[in-house]
């Protein structure tokens, strides 16, 4: 395996890249990197694919966007990537985060995709329970509250007060550009773009997921016509790590479909 970098959007990428024959392209997910998939990598790379999963902007060693993106920005990153790579016909794996800029890239250059992976992904905007709804509007009204001078600060503990109870740690340790850029992420649901994906689908779902909840499987399955839906038991959101060898087998089964 061997990491090289590549300029794309005025950004410097970092992306690993194994194997030979047909591509496999895996987005990671958030606060992740590449390095998380090295198991997955290696395995794929041993049965006859190609693989490259880079750094995704504003993580590892990529550079970081000069200011706040949302999932269209990284899906046109994304296109722009693959153009510069001279990537056609591909397979796209992504894993939460990187599976919301995957269903929004299928959505729309599905025609560039052989078929399409989708690994807990995040997407469809949950609904917060009575106790963060509640801490929510508090927040709400600091915003309002603390709205200047040396209550800005203020305003900014709350916000991370929040996220922190909903249990969105990642919201809380994120820096600078990219806790903007979270915010624009998680406030986009995509559930009106699912049905718009006709690339043949694999759903993988840790059934512990916590971060995602089986729940949303079922959904992901039902609005994308013709998907299939692989559930790993004891497992919860990272399977790529806690059953690397049966995510493996998983896609590999489905691949031998194509």
């Amino acid at each position: 395996m061997k990491e090289e970098t590549v300029t794309t959007n005025n950004l410097k990428i970092n992306y690993k890249t194994t194997g030979s024959g047909p591509v496999i392209l895996i987005l990671h997910g958030w606060p992740s990197s590449s390095d998380s998939w090295t198991r997955v990598i290696e395995s794929l790379s041993r049965i006859g694919y190609q693989i490259i999963c880079p750094d995704l902007p504003g993580f590892g060693k990529s550079d970081t966007p000069l200011k706040p993106w949302n999932i269209s920005n990284y899906m046109e990153w994304l296109i722009s990537f693959v153009g510069v790579l001279k990537l056609d016909k591909f397979i796209l794996l992504g894993h939460s985060f990187g599976g919301r800029v995957a269903v929004k890239f299928s959505a729309k250059y599905g025609d560039k995709l052989k078929c399409l992976i989708l690994c807990d992904p995040a997407g469809i905007k949950s609904k917060l329970d009575a106790k963060s709804t509640a801490i929510y509007r508090m927040v709400q009204v600091g915003n309002s509250v603390f709205a200047f001078g040396f209550l800005l600060k203020v305003k900014d503990v709350l916000r991370n007060i929040l996220y922190f109870f909903i249990k969105n740690r990642d919201y809380v340790k994120a820096k600078g550009v990219m806790k903007a850029t979270m915010t624009k992420v998680v406030n986009e649901d995509l559930t009106s773009y699912l049905p718009k994906i006709k690339n043949k689908t694999l759903l993988v779902w840790g059934k512990k997921d916590k971060t995602v909840p089986i729940e949303y499987a079922y959904q992901f399955k039902d609005k994308i016509k013709g998907s299939k839906l692989e559930i790993i038991p004891g497992v919860g959101h990272s399977p790529h790590f806690r059953a690397s060898e049966r995510l493996t087998e998983i896609i590999i089964m489905f691949l031998n479909t194509l």
